[in-house]
């Protein structure tokens, strides 16, 4: 008997997909756990590649730094897979206000720890807050890609690229100044929410 794959059984390449989605995580949370007991300037890749039980090459698969460990997440999916779920009589800054609020939503309370945790590593370690600035800039295409697609315009388009990049000004106007931060999950909360007041006032064209 015959099968077909993803009838009755996986896809080799789900299967794939998702044992690289188990190694990445573990890499990452050996690394967070390492960082809380030795701190994050005294954790070496090698410790952390020993601890995950992979290969330091294999560590560099799937985080080119160690900086990334800290950076990077699921941010950017959940949202941009909840801006495309919105309806298409929002406007643009609507539906990333929506999708923000889904994404929120959509964190269980060891996300919001692990987030909070992150959070707090990206605006303290100097070294992290650094490649930080690299990662703002990828989001903002990431944004400008989605606004692009919804809005029927290239992603190079002045406009586009303005409004993506409006909307990770915002974000980061409200994470700067790097000092005053906790872990306190509420922060991150509170964070969200603020965010969703100042994307509304960009929406409303920042009257003063």
């Amino acid at each position: 008997m015959t099968t077909t794959p993803g009838v009755g059984q996986d896809r080799p390449d789900g299967l794939r997909e998702r044992k690289k989605a188990r190694t990445r995580a573990a890499i990452r949370e050996h690394a967070l756990r390492l960082f809380r007991e030795n701190g994050y300037q005294r954790t070496t890749v090698e410790q952390i590649a020993a601890a995950a039980e992979v290969s330091p090459s294999t560590f560099f698969r799937y985080f080119p730094t160690k900086e990334d460990l800290v950076l990077q997440d699921d941010m950017d999916t959940r949202m941009i897979e909840a801006f495309e779920r919105q309806p298409s009589g929002l406007s643009p800054l609507g539906a990333v206000r929506a999708a923000v609020r889904e994404m929120f939503a959509s964190y269980t309370q060891a996300d919001l720890d692990t987030l909070s945790e992150t959070t707090v590593l990206t605006l303290t370690v100097p070294e992290v807050r650094a490649r930080a600035m690299d990662e703002f800039a990828r989001t903002i295409g990431v944004i400008a890609e989605a606004l692009a697609k919804r809005s029927g315009r290239p992603a190079d388009d002045l406009a586009v690229r303005t409004a993506a990049g409006a909307i990770i000004g915002v974000m980061m106007s409200l994470t700067m100044p790097w000092e005053g931060w906790s872990s306190d999950p509420q922060t991150i909360g509170d964070l969200f929410q603020h965010i969703d007041q100042a994307l509304a006032l960009l929406e409303a064209g920042l009257p003063l």
